[in-house]
Formats: structure tokens, sequence, C-alpha cells
């Protein structure tokens, strides 16, 4: 486990809940204080935290009749008044001032209001304020809701160039089988090398938490490619983040790869938030997939779709429709379609904004 100086810690809503559904505050004060110590100790941290729905289930009963997307939305917006100053309660004891920040998937999408919010968080870390981050889960609906706060946490870790980001679920890490069955192994160690681990991952979803552990491995892995070194540990251990400073916590670690520069970053997030599709020849995947990376030039275009402006994140496939990274759009479709095969153009993505899938 190597050194961290910022870091990204996820809180599960499994984590924050008893079993009758309520929430555990003695839980949330033992971590607050642990937290506490992380912070003493030098290190920045922001926290992004579940846990609303359970805090407003627990002061607002609803009809059994009601929607269930209703009924999320009103324990949601209750839940997260309590949740928050529970929080700044807690904190206050350590003198700890915090700040909330409620996000969309939109606020990634957008490079100038990514750029914007990371000046926000940043801001408030320099000053040695904590930030807590959760979804603004009033006005999100299904297609527009990140899959859990893992993605969240991932996408914050990524926007913040964190060094670590710990994930706190209610079991120890990746298991070779169920966590409940005795033969099942810990995985302790992810390599960037090692084989795809997702085959042992049983797909069951903890009963609060909206994403279960594949989701987890997927952005633990994400996050290890952009250079953030991950931890999936319980955090309903005892001193989980003691023993994570100490680093003697039994966990599920991620090795990171190279840190990759802040744009790449942002766009390795973006299969989600695309507008636009570019099918390129196969001289252009060539030349985008070597080790040298080049910008895309309209000559290496074939065709294009969608609208799209410039700035907008596009996906880039090659002749037999595969998936070969994203890039920033440095022209609008409008004009895109005019250049299309043509030699002596302007780049449509530069290399600088391009992101290339691992294909390995």
């Amino acid at each position: 486990m190597l050194d961290s100086k910022l870091l990204v810690i996820k809180i599960g809503s499994n984590v924050l809940t008893q079993e009758n559904g309520l929430p555990d505050l003695d839980r949330m004060e033992k971590l607050v204080a642990q937290i506490q110590a992380l912070i003493s100790s030098g290190k920045k941290v922001a926290l992004v935290s579940s846990g609303a729905v359970a805090f407003g289930r627990q002061a607002i009963s609803l009809p059994e009749k009601l929607n269930p997307i209703i009924k999320k939305q009103i324990w949601a917006s209750t839940g997260q008044i309590r949740l928050i100053n529970q929080y700044q309660n807690f904190f206050e004891k350590h003198e700890q001032p915090v700040a909330q920040i409620l996000v969309t998937k939109e606020d990634f999408r957008d490079r100038k209001h990514f750029l914007n919010m990371k000046n926000c968080v940043q801001a408030l870390l320099s000053q040695g304020i904590l930030p807590i981050i959760n979804e603004n889960d009033t006005v999100t609906i299904t297609e527009l809701m990140f899959t859990d706060n893992d993605e969240l946490a991932s996408l914050t870790a990524a926007m913040i160039n964190a060094d670590t980001m710990m994930l706190l679920t209610n079991v120890d890490g990746i298991f070779t089988g169920n966590p409940s069955d005795p033969n099942s192994k810990l995985i302790e160690k992810v390599e960037s090398s090692m084989p795809e681990v997702s085959n042992y991952i049983s797909a069951s979803k903890s009963s609060f938490g909206r994403g279960g552990m594949l989701t987890k491995y997927a952005m633990a892995k994400k996050s290890a490619d952009l250079g953030i070194q991950v931890v999936i540990a319980n955090g309903k251990r005892e001193n989980v983040l003691g023993e994570f400073a100490d680093k003697t916590l039994r966990c599920t670690w991620f090795e990171p790869q190279k840190v990759k520069q802040g744009a790449k970053k942002w766009l390795a997030h973006g299969e989600q938030y695309y507008v636009g599709e570019v099918t390129i020849n196969e001289g252009a995947k060539i030349s985008l997939t070597a080790e040298v990376i080049r910008s895309l030039l309209p000559i290496g275009i074939i065709k294009l779709e969608g609208e799209f402006s410039k700035g907008d994140i596009l996906l880039i496939r090659d002749e037999s429709g595969h998936k070969i990274g994203l890039g920033r759009a440095e022209y609008s479709s409008k004009v895109a379609n005019e250049r299309v095969g043509q030699k002596n153009q302007k780049a449509l993505i530069h290399y600088d904004y391009l992101y290339i899938f691992d294909h390995d």
C-alpha cells in the first residue's frame, strides 16, 4: 500500500445503516473521528457519503402505495438535511468545518462545468474544509443517475487528482466466492497485470445500496488504471481508517498504474456522456493506438453520427464498430461533416484530449 496525501473516502449506505434500516449513528461517529485523525496527520480528505435515504426513511413515514421513485426522492431530500446535519454535529466536536456538495451526472459531462466543480472542491480542501459529496437524488431520475456512489467516488477521485480512493462497504473486500462462504478467500491484491477478477464476484446487491461488488470492482479497476490506488474495505470494522494509515488493514488493494493527466481522467469516465460518434479508417486506428498517439484528423474519418458542439465528448469506433476510445471535439459536427475525409484540415480530436481504451 502506498502513502497517500489526497484521499476520496466513500462510505456506503450499508455501513451507515443498521439491520433494521435505521441510521447507525455510533458507526458514523467513529468514522468521523477516524477521518479527523487522517486530516490531523496532514492528509486531505474528500468524503462521498451515502445514507440520505436511510435518514429520510427514519424521519418520514410514507404510504405503501406511493410510487417508489417519488418515495426515494422524498426520503433522499428530507434525509440529506439530516445526514449532513449529523456529520456537521460530529465534525464540530473536532472543530472540523464541513461543506456539502450535491451533484448530478450532468455536472461531469461538460468540461467547463467539471472544472468549476473541481475548483470548488480544491478551494475547500485548501482552506482545511472537508467537502461531503453526494448525488442530488432529488432532481436525478434513472437515466441521469450514477450507477451508485462508487461511480461518484471514482469520478471525484479522478476530478481532484486524488492519489487514493477508499470504498467502505460491509465486507473486507473482494472474495473468491460469496463472502459468507467459509471457503471463500479474500483477494488482498489486484495487480494491473492480473487476469480478470470479476469472474469471482457475486452479482448480488447489498440490501440498502444500489451497487453490488461488480460495480465496485469496475470503478476500482478504472481508477487504478488512471493511476489512483484503490482500497475496498469493511467500514464496520473498528478503526478501519487507523489500520489503513498504519498499512495493516485487511482489504482488497488495487495497484495503480502510471498517473494519467487530468483531461484523460475526465475522458476516461465519458463513456456514458458522449454526444456523438466518429467512425475511423484502419490507418487512423493504427495511428491512434500506436505507442506515440497522434491527433485524429478528418482524413482518417469515415463517418460521423449525432450533433455535437466544440468541447463535447465523442466516442470513436473502428470500421467493424468496435469502440476504440473517447475524445473531445475541437469543433462542431456541422464543420466536421464538411471536412470528413479531407487532407490538411485541423484535427477533430487533439491527442491531449484523447483517451484510448485498454485492449489487452
